[in-house]
């Protein structure tokens, strides 16, 4: 069976902004599904410097897609996903990232209507509000 997960965390959230975004030569705004114990992250990319082929670099915007599972110990999420294509299939290749999403956060805080994240590995605070409840249903899974 599908695990509940956290339930303050279920629904769509989605980061506004970042404190000084307009400086930075690089940022990423994130949104994400919570639905039980899965999650789906979109990211948009913001990157003021080519460092990737003409191909790829789209002016410097670009969008990418990951889902996984999660778990919640003490003030950490956990999450255990793969980089997707825009339909949700696994991405092997071709631009931007592929292979795992594994992120590391740490809940700063939670309301009911917003969520402030500390990602481990880059410890600016990622501010999301919600913008849908989502009710858990856990499915099964085969």
């Amino acid at each position: 069976m599908q695990g509940e997960g956290a339930s303050f965390l279920q629904g769509e959230w989605v980061q506004d902004s970042i404190p000084g975004q307009q400086q930075m030569m690089q940022y990423t705004l994130t949104e994400f599904k919570f639905t039980c114990d899965s999650v789906y992250a979109t990211m948009h990319v913001n990157n003021k410097v080519q460092t990737i082929p003409d191909s790829c670099y789209k002016n410097g915007s670009w969008t990418e897609h990951a889902k996984g599972i999660y778990v919640l110990r003490g003030d950490s999420v956990i999450v255990d996903g793969i980089y997707t294509k825009e339909n949700g299939k696994q991405k092997i290749s071709g631009c931007y990232l592929s292979g795992q999403y594994i992120p590391r956060f740490k809940v700063v805080y939670h309301s009911a209507d917003s969520v402030v994240l500390e990602s481990r590995f880059d410890q600016r605070p990622i501010v999301l509000r919600k913008t849908k409840d989502i009710t858990c249903v856990p499915k099964k899974r085969y």
